[in-house]
């Protein structure tokens, strides 16, 4: 599948695109794939964080009855995601987030075009070394993922790497 930019208006519509072959929900599934990303714009690792797991898991319970992309506004940052298929993994949640690289213009520090790029700056952000996810099943059926980052990256004028 070709990605290209699209208006956040269209977020939810890629995310029904999106599919894998096999549920890849693991610890170290997620960090796995923030830190290919990473590494190809020479950014360290992350690591995984139990407390920001247990904070991303608090919140995706919450949305359980909505499935609403609507961000916790707490002390980390954080990404929000969402599919209709029970293959929509969170693995197939930190692709979509990295597939905005493609919409991210370094030498302006900003997304082209009013597109979405700001879920990519937080997975590539330099100052952020731990993360934490979840998954849940909403009541409407579709599949939420949650990743939180710590420090919080995304601060504006600032590049992330």
């Amino acid at each position: 599948m070709a990605w290209h930019c699209i208006p956040l208006s269209s977020f939810i519509i890629l995310s029904l695109l999106v599919l894998t072959t096999t549920a890849q929900n693991s610890a170290q599934d997620y960090v796995n794939a923030h830190n290919t990303p990473r590494g190809q714009v020479g950014v360290g690792p992350l690591t995984w964080d139990p407390t920001l797991a247990s904070y991303a898991q608090s919140y995706a319970n919450k949305r359980i009855a909505d499935c609403a992309l609507v961000h916790s506004n707490g002390p980390y940052g954080e990404n929000l995601a969402k599919g209709s298929s029970s293959t929509f993994s969170g693995l197939s949640a930190v692709n979509m987030w990295v597939a905005e690289k493609q919409c991210y213009d370094y030498n302006s520090n900003s997304c082209m075009g009013g597109q979405q790029c700001l879920h990519y700056t937080q997975v590539v952000w330099r100052e952020s070394t731990r993360v934490g996810c979840a998954r849940v099943k909403c009541n409407n059926g579709w599949y939420y993922v949650v990743c939180s980052y710590d420090p919080p990256g995304n601060w504006e004028g600032e590049w992330p790497y």
